[in-house]
């Protein structure tokens, strides 16, 4: 096997973290999370309540997404 298939199959097998799970966040939103947040729930016609952190701005795009279907 070679190295760039075996580094490969290392991503593969890599899981997701959970957005609850990340050392990071409890930070705040970053400013790329904030401007498509912003997009998605125009789109979906929500508004985003409060200022999430960077693992619950996570947790809303992906909701948000499923919804507009975009992602």
């Amino acid at each position: 096997m070679s190295e760039s298939t075996s580094n490969q199959n290392n991503v593969d097998q890599n899981p997701e973290k959970d957005p609850s799970d990340w050392v990071t966040g409890d930070e705040p939103m970053t400013g790329p999370q904030k401007s498509y947040l912003e997009t998605l729930a125009r789109e979906a016609g929500e508004e985003i309540e409060g200022t999430p952190n960077k693992a619950e701005a996570s947790e809303l795009i992906d909701k948000l997404q499923s919804k507009t279907g975009r992602g």
